[in-house]
């Protein structure tokens, strides 16, 4: 159940902005333990309002409100070699999706914003949307 915030005044309140998305994203992941974070490298966190009309095509979605993040480069472990002019690897959240989402469900926006952040470093350890459904399962 969600908590209510009845601290401030809801009337003069704006949406989150993309440097709000952005430091919920941050103090996520400040809060996983160091060996994570270390073992994570130089992964760059990013916030855009929506994805790029190349990615929606890509990934064949309906709309872009159907993704809420982005995990962008090469796998942690994996075995390729770097290609020239490859760029660093990089998780996109997407702001508009992410409040969309956040205003249909009963869910905090930074406990939402953790989840994604951590789904797509799940990705920069090579793992699948599958592979994270069953570690989910298994800790429920």
């Amino acid at each position: 159940m969600a908590i209510l915030d009845q601290s401030g005044d809801w009337g003069r309140r704006l949406a989150p902005s993309l440097e709000e998305i952005e430091a919920l994203a941050l103090e996520a992941y400040a809060g996983l333990p160091a060996e994570f974070r270390a073992l994570s490298g130089d992964v760059q966190f990013l916030v855009a309002e929506f994805p790029e009309d190349s990615v929606i095509e890509e990934m064949g979605l309906e709309s872009a409100f159907d993704i809420l993040g982005l995990f962008e480069g090469r796998p942690v472990g994996d075995p390729g070699l770097a290609v020239t002019g490859e760029m660093g690897n990089r998780i996109l959240l997407y702001r508009r999706p992410l409040l969309d989402y956040w205003c249909e469900h009963e869910e905090a926006l930074g406990t939402l914003v953790a989840h994604v952040m951590i789904h797509e470093i799940g990705h920069h350890f090579g793992l699948s949307d599958e592979d994270m459904e069953e570690l989910e399962a298994q800790a429920d």
